[in-house]
């Protein structure tokens, strides 16, 4: 390798920022914060009683939304504004955790040392389930720069974007669908645009089989039957997407569930 090619790689291989330690207080402090006023536009009681919760355990419980902040997984959003289209949305907690965030930022609130989270000009959010569908469209009805869409991701129009995140989406989808979606995907970007999935990593052991177990339990819990899934070893997602003209980082996603879920940056 040359010295060029190794200094790239070694680029790619660390944190865009020196964030802060994962699971320290600092981390902790902000995601309780982050969480309180991400959900709060979903309580509303009534039939919105199960948004507001399902939105504090996902947010809370999950550290991979932490941790796209934690390491500036969207550069080149701080300074401008960022056309985002998230894939398989669900009730679009990720929309009002990255609104909640820059919010923060923009009062002064945001900790010293902490990346910028970005800022969002308008985000796309598909999602084929009717019902969370409902819960992220009465979630945004006061809020123009999101737009909750009832789609289906394999034949949606992607449109031009600066970003896309597909988060815990792919494994349901064929493996000839999973690559048209992320050639699809590729196409979406502008330049300079990145790409920010999280997948299992099917050659995870026993970590691995957990997560592919609690995804079946989603599916059936959601009254989808049991459905094949289709995971890939993390080496095999790196190569699609280095096949497709991205540069990729893989972040593991720290505490939380013994789950073999990996983060990857993709830029163009």
């Amino acid at each position: 390798m040359t010295g060029g090619a190794r200094d790239a790689a070694q680029t790619l291989q660390r944190p865009i920022h020196e964030a802060p330690p994962a699971g320290s207080a600092a981390v902790k402090a902000l995601q309780r914060e982050l969480v309180d006023a991400a959900s709060q536009r979903y309580h509303e009681g009534g039939k919105r009683r199960f948004a507001y919760h399902f939105a504090r355990g996902k947010l809370g419980g999950d550290p991979m939304f932490i941790e796209l902040l934690r390491q500036g997984a969207f550069p080149a959003l701080a300074e401008r504004d960022g056309r985002f289209l998230d894939l398989g949305c669900g009730q679009a907690v990720l929309a009002s955790w990255l609104l909640a965030a820059r919010a923060r930022f923009d009062a002064g609130r945001w900790p010293t040392g902490w990346p910028p989270p970005p800022r969002v000009s308008q985000l796309r959010a598909l999602e084929l389930m009717p019902a969370d569908v409902a819960r992220g469209q009465a979630g945004f009805a006061d809020e123009p720069r999101v737009r909750v869409e009832h789609a289906d991701i394999r034949q949606a129009d992607f449109g031009r974007v600066d970003v896309v995140t597909i988060l815990d989406v792919l494994q349901y989808l064929a493996p000839d669908a999973q690559d048209d979606v992320l050639r699809r995907a590729r196409a979406a970007l502008a330049p300079g645009g990145v790409l920010v999935m999280r997948v299992g990593d099917a050659a995870g052991g026993l970590p691995y089989r957990l997560s592919h177990w609690a995804d079946q339990a989603i599916t059936l819990a959601r009254g989808h039957g049991w459905s094949r899934l289709h995971g890939r070893p993390l080496a095999q997602w790196q190569a699609a997407l280095q096949a497709l003209g991205f540069e990729v980082r893989a972040v593991p996603t720290p505490g939380g569930l013994p789950f073999a879920n990996t983060m990857l940056i993709a830029h163009t």
